[in-house]
């Protein structure tokens, strides 16, 4: 009998929200506006200096996409936010208690103080609390173009070491476990993914077995299927077909509707729909072997190289630098194509 494995979350002092928004460097900004805001559809709620600030049709938040001018792609930073200001507080004791780089980050548009720190695994994060409100467009239908993209979703991310990983998200932050893979039969042996969330749907963050600390892909969700399509026909009118890398498909882990595109930096978004609300606070695990074919691919075509191969990097949080890279202690993809 396999043995499953603890995917406990634990019960911290402070309270995680969701995710936020996630800031993507960009060599060109007007290039970069051109795909998100006059292709995609993404609403643009401000411009400040280097940096654009973009958001959703069902987002209230300031943003929850950054463009920031930069001498090469990858990924400023990963955000979440939180129920108050003190855990902001409680938030940067943790991270210094543990020897983590920590430092306040003030005065950037649209919100207040935030706390960004290096976690565990490399990955730049920031906490914040206080946001800038926006018009909510949720019902502004004669201003709904591009894909109708309406919030951000998720962040998937490549991490060398999945377990040590989801210990510091689940034990640390309170992230609870909704899906995750194994590398083997045996429920119980190593951890090649997990999808952990704070929010009432899969996930907020998912952490990849890879190389790492790269960010894979930001999650943003449209409308409904069709919207993924729709995307897809934009792509291909705007001759930019080729930057659609993976599916339209549906996902057998999370049910999700997908396509992943690739922007002109190469950063990746995913278009994402139709998964599934957690509810219950004893919603058990949902288990996916590796080399199950149906848990990336439900239907659709397999992922090309590129898709297991390719992520961003994403920079320290003095910045400046992108992050040390380094090779996972799994096998660094699955033995069947997907």
């Amino acid at each position: 009998m396999s043995r499953e494995p603890d995917l406990a979350a634990g019960h911290p002092p402070f309270t995680v929200l969701r995710a936020a928004h996630i800031e993507f460097l960009v060599t060109d900004l007007e290039r970069a506006r051109a795909f998100y805001v006059d292709l995609l559809g993404f609403v643009e709620t401000e411009r400040d200096g280097d940096r654009l600030y973009l958001r959703g049709y069902e987002e209230r938040d300031h943003h929850g996409l950054v463009l920031r001018r930069a001498p090469a792609a990858g990924v400023g930073h990963l955000a979440f936010r939180v129920a108050s200001e003190h855990d902001l507080d409680l938030l940067e004791r943790l991270y210094r208690t543990h020897g983590l780089p920590t430092r306040w980050a003030r005065g950037e548009a649209g919100q207040g103080r935030a706390l960004r720190v290096q976690d565990p695994a490399g990955l730049p994060v920031e906490f914040v609390y206080e946001i800038a409100q926006a018009e909510w467009l949720l019902q502004r239908f004669d201003r709904y173009r591009g894909a109708f993209v309406m919030r951000l979703d998720h962040f998937n991310c490549q991490v060398p070491d999945v377990a040590a990983a989801s210990r510091w998200y689940r034990q640390e932050l309170g992230f609870a476990c909704s899906e995750y893979i194994t590398d083997g039969a045996d429920a119980s042996s190593g951890l090649w993914g997990v999808w952990l969330h704070r929010k009432q749907t899969v996930h907020d963050i998912a952490l990849m077995n890879g190389v790492g600390p790269r960010v894979h892909h930001a999650g943003f969700w449209v409308q409904d299927p069709a919207s993924v399509l729709r995307a897809c026909d934009l792509m291909a009118a705007a001759h930019l077909a080729d930057r659609i890398e993976r599916g339209p498909g549906r996902h057998g882990l999370a049910n999700a509707f997908f396509v992943y595109l690739r922007d002109p930096d190469n950063n990746r978004i995913e278009l994402y729909t139709n998964d599934y609300l957690i509810a219950d606070p004893d919603w058990r695990p949902v288990r996916w072997a590796l080399d199950d074919p149906r848990r990336g691919t439900f239907w659709g075509h397999p992922a090309p190289a590129s898709w297991y191969g390719e992520a961003s990097p994403v920079e320290t949080i003095d910045g400046g630098q992108f992050a040390e890279t380094r090779p996972p202690v799994l096998r660094d993809r699955p033995s069947v194509t997907r």
